[in-house]
């Protein structure tokens, strides 16, 4: 945390109508007349934390946080009902722009880890000359491979004792096959308190696995635990509503804009596999592997690496 600038708060929020009954959450905090970064949270469904703005220099900085649809502030929430036909790769990229253009942003920094680096990937090959630079972290390119190593077993082998915990929602006889498919039946099903305890179980997995040494249990909610389970179950069973390895095949289109990769060389949520392949994609990108960390962006290396792109970044009228 030491490597963080001091907590701020923002000095304008609102929530902004974008279609399909949908209200996104926005803030802007740091300097009005600064350089504008847009944080892109993870989940999909993990939604913004005070901690995400202080990742900037907010002297140099316009900070723009914002939850994505069905989460956070957003409304309506998951929670409260929210249609998840309308929850989709797609509709984020539009909600982004949306979000710009409401601003009075006309380009901006794109900074996310994990689902916030593959929906920041796919925003800046929707829209490159929207982009300044990219700073990324724990990288995920939503590949079956990557699914499959953190949801269907892989991970198991280095964490035995908290993936029964993950498996104990699922039936017996379901638990040798697709667990995703397993948790989408369950998490979309008819009966509230069983969807209630396998949020819970599939966001713990996750909060007990992000780490390199073992954190008290996060802090959490039964709202939480239930935007963040079934949003991002939902996209894992549509692929991230990406093609196979659309990440990489589009890469091209990015190789001009500056751009920082920050791994952890022990992340078992997204493992480094995919920022190496990614980086052998895309030379000009800079891959900086933090050698005593995992998936967590608050883990002391992550956020030096982070904060020391961010400072790099921070000159220049990019407006």
């Amino acid at each position: 945390m030491a490597a963080l600038y001091p907590p701020i708060e923002p000095y304008a929020s609102g929530h902004l109508d974008v279609g399909d009954g949908q209200e996104v959450y926005w803030e802007t905090s740091g300097n009005p007349e600064g350089k504008p970064v847009l944080f892109v949270h993870g989940g999909p469904g993990g939604g913004t934390s005070p901690a995400q703005r202080r990742f900037f220099d907010p002297e140099r900085y316009r900070i723009i946080l914002f939850d994505q649809r069905g989460c956070g502030r957003s409304r309506p929430h998951i929670a409260d009902g929210a249609d998840l036909s309308v929850n989709h790769t797609g509709a984020l990229i539009d909600d982004m722009e949306r979000l710009r253009a409401h601003l009075g942003v006309e380009r901006w920094q794109i900074f996310g880890g994990s689902w916030g680096s593959t929906l920041g990937l796919a925003y800046a090959q929707t829209h490159p000359e929207r982009v300044t630079e990219l700073v990324l972290r724990g990288i995920f390119l939503l590949r079956r491979s990557e699914i499959d190593w953190y949801y269907n077993g892989g991970a198991a082998h280095i964490f035995p004792d908290v993936w029964e915990t993950y498996l104990a929602p699922i039936p017996e006889a379901e638990r040798d096959g697709d667990l995703v498919a397993a948790y989408h039946r369950i998490l979309t099903g008819p009966d509230p308190a069983a969807a209630q305890r396998a949020a819970s179980a599939w966001t713990g997995w996750e909060n007990r696995t992000s780490h390199l040494l073992p954190q008290p249990d996060a802090d959490s909610s039964d709202r939480f635990d239930l935007a963040f389970a079934t949003i991002e179950n939902h996209y894992f069973v549509h692929h991230g509503f990406l093609d196979e390895g659309q990440l990489l095949t589009n890469i091209a289109v990015l190789h001009h804009i500056p751009a920082v990769i920050v791994q952890g060389r022990y992340d078992v949520v997204c493992p480094m596999r995919s920022a190496w392949d990614l980086h052998r994609a895309w030379p000009e990108a800079d891959l900086v592997i933090v050698d005593d960390a995992g998936h967590a962006s608050l883990e002391t290396g992550i956020a030096d690496a982070l904060v020391s792109a961010t400072d790099r970044f921070a000159t220049g009228d990019n407006r």
